[in-house]
């Protein structure tokens, strides 16, 4: 299938790869197919959370490890119930302004993935981590 984006133009794509979302993202709960793209240029901690349904809809995903190595979050008893049992994919999204000094991420609700089901959900944890965290170190 086609997928139109709004950074990387058209792409193709198949439906084995689709990520379906069974807690939406919140704000965006009437989007729940996705496709996680990467760029190989800006590494492999970050990765691109493209619509399959809206072109413009487009979040920019961070590797927790890359701002806080020690992030560790507890996620809720019915996590394994939605996106089956096995190990998970743990993002966070990234908020990106005109100076990248006061660019942040969201590490109280990781958008976590199982990459065998190719289920994911946002989920808002109960421990107490910043919604808005210094992305770059030197803000932090």
């Amino acid at each position: 299938m086609v997928i139109k984006t709004r950074d990387f133009g058209e792409i193709n794509a198949e439906e084995q790869n689709i990520i379906r979302f069974q807690r939406p993202v919140l704000g965006f709960e009437g989007h729940s197919r996705y496709l996680l793209l990467h760029d190989e240029s800006m590494g492999h901690g970050f990765a691109w959370l493209q619509s399959a349904e809206e072109p413009e809809l487009c979040f920019i995903l961070v590797d927790p490890s890359l701002v806080m190595p020690d992030y560790m979050p507890v996620l809720p008893g019915d996590t394994a119930a939605l996106l089956g049992a096995n190990d998970y994919e743990c993002w966070v999204l990234a908020t990106i302004r005109e100076s990248l000094a006061k660019s942040t991420v969201n590490l109280r609700s990781p958008i976590v993935i199982n990459p065998e089901t190719r289920l994911a959900g946002q989920f808002v944890l109960e421990q107490d981590y910043p919604v808005r965290y210094p992305l770059t170190k030197e803000a932090q």
